[in-house]
């Protein structure tokens, strides 16, 4: 594995190396020592175009506990908001020396084109492009429903997770909905016919526009927020209908399993897809998200550029 551009680029064996691989990385960071060796002297560049906090740090924190050397570049602060093309940064960074791009852009398909390799020769990591795919929030998604609803298994089979609320567009559904079938489980999308995408009935997904005969029969609920940033057109009556039908509130978590799970990867609208008690319960893994989030971030910096050397730990 080169690059990670897309879920559909792993096979099933890909994916399962990746969790397990973090599994270890995790058990290693919550010993006594919390920096490998691995990626020493290596050059990671965290190259953001788009405003991220969660995705940026985790990555960050991922390969500077690999030991790697982390530049960060952002839009705001660079040539980029100058109107400097991606090539031109792109050649700007393999003089640099950098091993390893990690991209989020809002161009989808902006990773594929790094990747080409015509620009430059390192790695690429796709950290969300466009409303395309986002395949590392699926796979710590997938690592933290394992962890707490697997019952033993190494992968999903038997599992029911309901991915509700922007569905059109939300990368991280996209990318969640081909890995958590891949990986055995069954995934039902909930959302308003306005906010699920043309061709939606081509997915391996079933869908529902009833989030409470849902509610009741899922492992784990996914909640997504209304980006309303990639909106150009009036998708919804107003934010409060929309919380009716398809926010998880008090009823709501009363109604789930009784070890089912609640998700979100972030950031969240308080109040519209998600009431801070649901937030907040005990149900809710959303602040483990993040830690799993750093654990698989490391297992794919170390497959891609550690290839099959021995994991120090």
């Amino acid at each position: 594995m080169r690059h990670l551009l897309s879920i559909n680029d792993l096979t099933k064996t890909d994916a399962l190396s990746i969790l397990n691989t973090a599994e270890t990385l995790a058990r290693a960071s919550d010993g006594p020592m919390k920096k490998l060796p691995t990626l020493r002297g290596r050059t990671i560049v965290n190259l953001f175009a788009e405003d991220s906090t969660r995705t940026r740090i985790s990555f960050e924190a991922a390969a500077k506990r690999l030991s790697a050397d982390v530049i960060n570049f952002s839009a705001k602060g660079s040539s980029l908001s100058k109107g400097e093309s991606l090539k031109d940064t792109a050649q700007t960074l393999q003089a640099m020396g950098a091993d390893a791009v990690i991209i989020r852009h809002n161009a989808s398909g902006a990773a594929h084109t790094l990747a080409k390799g015509e620009w430059m020769s390192g790695s690429v990591i796709n950290a969300g492009d466009g409303t395309h795919e986002h395949p590392s929030q699926a796979l710590l998604d997938a690592f933290t429903i394992r962890k707490h609803c697997a019952r033993g298994n190494e992968d999903l089979t038997g599992l029911r997770i309901a991915i509700v609320g922007d569905i059109l567009h939300s990368r991280v559904a996209r990318s969640n909905v081909v890995l958590l079938t891949m990986l055995g489980a069954k995934v039902v999308l909930v959302a308003p016919p306005t906010l699920l995408p043309i061709g939606v009935s081509s997915w391996p997904a079933e869908v529902s526009y009833d989030f409470d005969s849902v509610i009741g029969e899922v492992d784990a609920v996914i909640m997504l927020r209304i980006q309303i940033e990639r909106m150009t057109e009036m998708y919804l009556p107003n934010a409060r209908e929309y919380s009716r039908f398809f926010g998880l509130d008090k009823d709501r978590l009363s109604k789930m399993k009784t070890n089912a799970i609640v998700m979100h990867p972030g950031p969240m609208n308080r109040g519209v897809e998600i009431s801070a008690e649901s937030a907040d319960s005990a149900r809710s893994v959303i602040v483990e998200q993040v830690k799993n989030g750093v654990s698989v971030r490391m297992a794919i910096l170390y497959l891609l550029l550690a290839g099959t050397a021995e994991l120090e730990i």
